[in-house]
Order: C-alpha cells, then structure tokens, then sequence
C-alpha cells in the first residue's frame, strides 16, 4: 500500500496545502524570438534575405518520494513566417522517473543522447532528427520509449523498448535551406508492414577502462534516416519520397583525457536492405588554459569522417576533414565560440560553420549562427544548399 501511495503522490493533496500536488512542482523554460538573414538570392526555390520565427519551449519538473521519482514535461513550439512546416509542435519530453536503489525506470516520451564526438553524431540514434529546426542534426523530437538502466560504480547497462516511431521533418515549399524538390512526408514508404507501430529495441553498455571511457550499442527497428526516392505528389509534381527501412546497427564509443588532450572516436557498422556499410569519426581536442594570463580556453579540434555509402552519394561526410576552434572566456556570461571547417577531401567542397554564446543578465543570452557553403559539385548532397549561405540571431528569454 505504501508504495502504490508513493507512485499516486503526483495526484493526492499536498497535505496542509489547498495546491493539489501536481501543480507544486517547478516551472522553467524559454521564449526565443528568431531572425535569419541569407547573404545571396537563390538560383531557385523561395526568394527571400529575411526570416522571422519564434519558439516557445517550458518544462514542468515535479520530484517526490525524496527524490527518487519525478514527473517532467517539455513541450516545444514554433512560429515562422515563411515555412509552414517549420511552424509546429512537438512533446519534447513528457515521461515518469523513477530510481530504485541500482534501478531507473523512465517510461513515455524522452530524449537520449548517444556520441563523443563533435561534428557528426553517427551513433546517436534514439531519438529523430526535427530537420526544421537547423541543419546540423542537433536537434530531435521527442520519443516514446520505455528504458530500464541498471546503474554500476563501473557504468551502466540500458535497454529501450520504444513502441511508436517518429518520422523525420523536412523542409516545405516555403523554405529556404532544403533539397531542390520538396520532400513529400505524406507519401512516407515503410519496409515493415507495422509502419509507425513497429516494436524498435536498443541496448547500451557503458563505462570507464582505465582512462578511456567506452559505450557500446546495439539498435534493431526502423532507421531514423530514410532513403529518399524520386516520385510524383498528386499534383503530378516531382518530390522526394521517404522510405525507412529495417536496419541493425552496433555503435561504438571511447573517449580518453590524457593530460590537455581529449581523443574521441564514433564507428558504427549497419546492415540495412538498400546497402550494408560501416561508418566512423574520429579525431582529438587540445586545449590551451589560460591564455594570455586570462581564465580563458583555446581548444584546437580535428576530426576525420568516413562513410563507406559513397557510391552512392546518400551521406554528406564520406571522406572529410573537420577543423576547429572552440573558446570558453570562463566568464559571469558563459561566453562561448565555436568555429568550424569542413572540407570535402574528395571534391574540396568547404562548409564554415560558427556558433557563439553569451548570457546577459539572468534572463536573457544571445545565439549566434553562421553557415557558408563554397565549391559544392552537383554530386555533393549539399549542393542544393550552394546558395543558403546565413547568419542566425536568438535572443532568449528564460524563466
């Protein structure tokens, strides 16, 4: 009896409150006002400089039991004046917890976040792509999921059984910053006849060898990336349609602090029906602390990536080269600047890529994003991106 009152404390009384219990937790969250300004017209697709757009994103956490379980809700919103795609919703996060001595529970919608590395997340794959949002992969939708981890002093073991898929987002006709033919998510192709309701599974082991932190994973369900086929909309128009096939998939993970350097490494292997193929990231951090006298760090960022799907042209980053410049002032502002190169070694195509930070006060921080593309062959997956060079300015405000 006293562990079912433990799990319905959310919605009992609080006693000596008149405040029913599930509205005493803690409310935070972000209202973020967006501008985008492109620095070419496009050869084709919408002609715009400007976007305007909004996202509202609050979180509700409620704890009890003395902390060992709690309640989160993260929904998400956007507004955007040219993509009505773009303008959507999403449940972020709405799920229990629960901790039981070396137990977790989390059941309903969560996100996970799998990786080491810092240009290309290849083994990150709970969670889909919400690919309205930015094109660096970064942000996700939220999944449903049940997940069990057994917590060790040497690391962790987590299964996820996650019942109901995600489709990823695209782009729509109003949009900047997406294939030259629109991708028709109403016409989505299944390999499993069970579509969205296929059961997917995942597991993951993780822990500490000595100075190298190792996470090894195991996924079978639908792929979060879907093949993209040439059809028809019922306009008689052409689009890309998306097909998500039945894949297994074996990440591998390691991380390693020696002294100022940090070596990381993502490899996967997939088996998948439209190529088999074996994919991997790697490369180092070394950070200068200090520098000039100052709280500042430099950290200097180098990453090779290789996918074996080159033949056929499906991935962006079959042979590349990532350099970068990360500073962290260490500062009241958490003031912060990533700057980043890719470049093609096959055919020199090069994408600049800076992000920056600062706080302002106690509500407010500033984000900056700029991205440039230069010497795209037709061949290149991003070539429909040539002229989508921006800046992107978000002005957050949080509560």
């Amino acid at each position: 009896m006293a562990l079912w009152a433990g799990w319905l404390a959310p919605v009992l009384a609080d006693p000596g409150s008149e405040t029913p219990y599930l509205l005493g937790g803690e409310w935070s969250g972000s209202l973020t006002p967006e501008l985008q300004v492109f620095f070419q017209d496009p050869d084709t697709g919408p002609d715009y400089r400007t976007d305007l757009s909004v996202a509202f994103e609050p979180q509700y956490y409620l704890s009890w039991d003395e902390g060992d379980q709690a309640l989160v809700v993260r929904p998400f919103a956007r507004l955007d004046q040219r993509d009505g795609r773009r303008s959507h919703l999403d449940l972020r996060e709405l799920n229990w917890l629960m901790v039981s001595g070396d137990w977790e529970w989390l059941v309903g919608v969560g996100k996970v976040f799998w990786g080491v590395t810092e240009f290309v997340h290849l083994v990150d794959i709970i969670n889909q792509t919400d690919q309205v949002e930015d094109t660096d992969g970064e942000d996700k939708l939220g999944q449903p999921m049940v997940k069990l981890a057994w917590l060790r002093d040497w690391g962790a073991m987590e299964v996820y059984v996650m019942p109901y898929f995600r489709e990823r987002t695209f782009a729509g006709r109003g949009a900047r910053l997406r294939p030259a033919l629109v991708v028709d998510t109403h016409r989505s192709q299944y390999e499993s006849g069970a579509k969205r309701h296929h059961m997917d599974l995942a597991a993951r082991i993780s822990g500490t060898l000595g100075v190298v932190d190792v996470g090894l994973s195991q996924f079978i369900g639908t792929a979060r990336e879907p093949e993209l086929t040439l059809g028809t909309d019922g306009r008689g128009r052409p689009v890309l349609i998306p097909r998500y096939n039945q894949i297994r998939q074996t990440g591998l993970e390691l991380q390693a602090i020696l002294g100022d350097w940090l070596w990381k490494l993502e490899a996967l292997r997939q088996d998948n029906p439209a190529e088999d193929f074996f994919a991997a990231i790697g490369g180092f951090e070394y950070t200068f602390f200090g520098v000039f006298e100052t709280a500042a760090d430099i950290g200097v960022v180098s990453e090779y990536s290789y996918d074996g799907r080159d033949e056929h042209l499906v991935a962006p980053f079959q042979n590349d080269l990532f350099l970068g410049l990360r500073l962290t002032r260490n500062d009241v502002q958490s003031t912060q600047l990533l700057a980043g190169l890719a470049v093609d070694l096959d055919n020199r195509a090069r994408t600049i890529r800076i992000e920056a930070a600062r706080r302002f006060g106690d509500h407010w921080k500033l984000d900056l994003e700029l991205q440039t593309f230069s010497n795209l062959s037709e061949k290149d997956p991003l070539f429909d991106l040539d002229d989508d060079g921006f800046v992107r300015f978000d002005l957050g405000y949080f509560f």
